[in-house]
């Protein structure tokens, strides 16, 4: 056998980034819809939570044109409970259109959450979206509202001028920067579909909903920003809080939608506007799902973009008075590698007790995550983990005690995390997105696996580079229907093609993907690849055969050793040597054994090298030990 050298090109095995383009930001638009019948508002919050880097910021108030100026120190949070003037100038109560918005600006990234409390107790919490993640076409989704006087609604913000506002294809209205479109109903509007010419903040806000449908016994306010249509995924998993059991909503994005997995939940029957099927949904159909703890979560895979609630209803199995409440569940490819929260407590009377942050991740590494209090870093505490085999995640509720301090909790391989609150006795639950990724999903490139979003985040070393392109509606037959570009030059070869490789260099270089969907529209994608001179190697051997001649090598022996040898190691990181069998976690150690079974296994080893790039290497074993018999002979 001969000697092979081989030079690894460092790719990142995980697209997650804490800068990448997520739920913090520099930027955000808010409004607030009316509370049940409070026509004046009664206790309107914002909590900003900071980073590690002191941060100078403002909240603007459109209507009255003020400003509110703060500071944020290192692992600190600024709360900020709106005068009645300042309520006044946010709270939406009547249709049409108002400039009732704020606008926050930061000097770093920061997470900004919302709190909307009226005096018939009902309240709930949003995370508020940073501008980058903003779209032009969102699906509302909500519920059916309490009655007669309570409806359901939704509130658009522009983020620009001269934004045109569509409802279900029929102009409604032109929109000013921070200008208000606020719109009600009678019944449940879920299913409408809400489009502009400019990006726009969408926020669900019916006045009180008795969730599940029929149960009058407790009702509350529903606060929820929306994130638009193209960072809708195809698979989900909704975990479950303390109070045991959800009720959930799938809205499909297009026509002949199906759910083709659905582990852990049931359909729920009697729902006004529900479908009951899982095939051949159309755009803006959804189905209701139950699902429980004991099921340990819900796994949903769909063959289009859906968009999923997870809702608190007024009936949970152990918690008496809960109230009904809203969060918006991300896709799987939305995953983070850190996500910064803070337990929001209100400044009222009657406030929840308990606070939690609901943890979500792969269960392979679930062990990775890891929090810190403020700077001081902790252990997961106050729960378990509750594992889905068949959806191959795990959830965890861990209670945020410290009232002062931000939680950042981290994942080298990636998580999401929701935040709720509840009372054990009397009314009073929220429930909120905390933390994800908002990638853009409906026409994305993929290099080496990292998202283009993430590109600018993640270097890679000199050497081939594997772009991939997945794309929702793409044409099928025009000459012209996808064309890549590196720094604005067409790359010869490449003209629809979905897959690609070439070799780079140390630089920087603009990759651009242009796309031509099944309707004619044209749109293009682009991310900044950044190439280091890396100079580092690694290899792997089974049983001292290098990995990349294991698929000529069958093994007699079930015991297989293996052996890294890696030059330009992370020296500290925890994640330097990650070890995987079929894409399960194994090991960490550099060397190590194990007995396999008769079969075909995918060894894959990532290297985490010092200069904060990876690699990625992979080799297919087979093992086949023959079993022989020898017969006794007598002579």
């Amino acid at each position: 056998m001969k000697k092979i050298l081989c030079i690894v090109i460092a790719t990142l095995l995980s697209s997650l980034s804490p800068q990448a383009q997520n739920t913090e930001g520099t930027e955000f638009w808010l409004t607030y819809g009316k509370n049940a019948t409070a026509n004046q508002p009664y206790d309107l919050q914002i909590r900003i939570v900071g980073g590690s880097q002191k941060t100078i910021g403002s909240i603007y108030f459109t209507y009255i044109n003020t400003y509110v100026d703060f500071i944020i120190e290192p692992y600190e949070i600024f709360d900020h409970c709106l005068t009645n003037p300042q309520m006044a100038a946010v709270y939406n109560t009547m249709v049409g259109k108002t400039n009732f918005s704020i606008r926050i600006n930061t000097s770093n990234p920061v997470n900004v959450y919302a709190f909307n409390y009226s005096p018939n107790i009902t309240y709930d919490v949003t995370n508020v979206l940073p501008k980058e993640a903003l779209g032009t076409e969102y699906y509302h989704i909500s519920y059916t509202p309490f009655g007669w006087s309570w409806h359901d609604a939704y509130a658009v913000v522009a983020t620009q001028n001269n934004t045109l506002l569509s409802l279900n294809g029929t102009p409604v209205e032109t929109l000013n920067t921070g200008e208000v479109y606020y719109n009600t109903s009678g019944t449940d509007m879920t299913g409408y579909l809400i489009t502009s010419n400019k990006p726009v903040a969408f926020f669900a806000v019916n006045q009180s909903a008795p969730i599940p449908f029929g149960d009058m016994t407790a009702n509350s306010h529903l606060f929820q920003q929306l994130a638009p249509i193209n960072t809708w995924d195809k698979t989900f998993f909704v975990p479950v809080s303390l109070l045991e059991k959800n009720i959930v909503r799938i809205v499909a994005s297009k026509n002949n939608t199906s759910i083709t997995q659905l582990e852990g939940g049931t359909i729920r029957y009697g729902v006004p506007g529900a479908q009951t099927n899982l095939t051949n949904l159309h755009a803006g159909e959804f189905v209701e799902l139950d699902i429980h703890i004991n099921d340990n979560g819900c796994y949903i895979r769909t063959d289009n973009p859906v968009g999923v609630c997870s809702y608190f209803t007024g009936t949970a199995s152990s918690i008496t008075g809960s109230n009904s409440a809203q969060c918006w569940i991300p896709g799987i490819g939305q995953k983070v590698t850190s996500v910064k929260l803070a337990p929001f407590i209100p400044k009222t009377y009657f406030l929840p007790q308990l606070h939690y942050a609901l943890i979500y991740t792969s269960t392979d590494t679930k062990d990775n995550t890891q929090v810190y209090i403020g700077d001081i870093p902790s252990n997961l505490s106050g729960g378990t983990w509750k594992d889905n085999t068949i959806a191959g995640m795990s959830f965890y509720s861990m209670p945020l005690t410290n009232t002062t301090d931000p939680y950042f909790f981290t994942n080298t391989k990636g998580l999401i995390i929701l935040g709720y609150g509840y009372r054990t006795t009397g009314q009073g639950t929220y429930y909120y997105l905390a933390g994800s990724a908002m990638r853009d999903l409906d026409a994305a490139f993929y290099a080496n696996d990292i998202h283009f979003q993430d590109l600018k985040d993640n270097s890679m070393c000199e050497g081939d580079v594997h772009f991939r392109a997945e794309i929702e509606g793409l044409h099928q037959t025009a000459p012209e229907r996808i064309k890549w570009f590196v720094n604005g030059a067409e790359e010869p070869g490449t003209l629809n093609q979905e897959t690609w490789q070439k070799n780079f260099t140390a630089g920087n270089y603009d990759i651009r993907m242009w796309v031509r969907y099944e309707n004619d529209d044209t749109i293009s994608k682009t991310g900044t690849l950044i190439i280091k001179s890396c100079n580092q190697s690694a290899a792997f051997f089974a049983n001292n055969v290098l990995h990349s001649e294991l698929k000529d090598t069958t093994f007699c022996n079930k015991n297989v050793n293996f052996r890294a040898e890696i030059e330009g190691l992370h020296p500290t990181a925890s994640d330097s040597i990650m070890w995987y069998i079929d894409n399960v976690f194994e090991t960490s150690q550099a060397t190590w054994n194990k007995t396999f079974e008769n079969g075909t296994y995918e060894i894959k080893l990532v290297v985490h090298y010092d200069n904060d790039t990876y690699a990625t290497l992979t080799g297919t074993l087979k093992v086949q030990a023959l079993w022989i018999k020898i017969r006794n002979v007598r002579y």
